[in-house]
């Protein structure tokens, strides 16, 4: 783990001495922080499900020393919450406690979401997506099929893919790498 920044090696620690086995994986980790570095000045970040902070992380490391940009990430769990809020973030990052699909209509538009928690992914797509300014950039992890043995999971997954591909307001590719990630970017209005 010699090449991964140091505040992402940090939070796998918390994540792992919390016996957290949810965060994202490297090679998610790394497309955020190379999406995150082309956030455009003044740009909006947000993520859904802050989980023990490592997308988090991952998304300051790719930001680097810009003062520009904010990042909002959301977790519905406030022990994970407090937890994530232990890192010493930039002063332009915020972990707030709220569900996902509640607070997504009144949060605006964001040029980088990365929707990593049931809400906002497999319950209220449709508000992400919305939420995602003109040429946003989606980010949506563990859609690989073969995860998940519940029928229930399997369909879930395979609605957000249909929902995805078949959005006009995006253009989208699916990537059977990793834990299966899916990248769109909304079409300009």
């Amino acid at each position: 783990m010699s090449d991964v920044p140091d505040i992402v090696v940090e939070a796998l620690k918390s994540a792992e001495a919390r016996g957290f086995g949810l965060s994202c994986e490297e090679m998610v980790g790394r497309l955020l922080a190379t999406l995150a570095s082309a956030v455009p000045p003044g740009g909006r970040v947000l993520e859904l499900g802050t989980g023990a902070g490592v997308g988090a992380a991952w998304l300051v490391s790719g930001l680097g020393q810009r003062s520009d940009v904010t990042v909002l990430t959301l977790e519905r769990d406030p022990e994970l919450a407090v937890a994530a809020r232990e890192f010493a973030w930039p002063d332009w990052l915020e972990v707030r406690v709220a569900d996902a699909e509640k607070e997504l209509p009144q949060l605006g538009r964001f040029d980088l979401v990365f929707a990593d928690a049931e809400g906002g992914k497999w319950s209220g797509l449709d508000l992400t997506v919305s939420a995602l300014q003109p040429s946003g950039i989606l980010v949506v992890d563990d859609m690989d099929l073969s995860r998940y043995q519940s029928a229930e999971h399997r369909a879930s997954v395979t609605r957000v893919r249909d929902a995805i591909l078949s959005d006009p307001r995006l253009v989208a590719v699916d990537l059977p790498v990793g834990s299966g990630i899916m990248v769109a970017a909304r079409r300009r209005d």
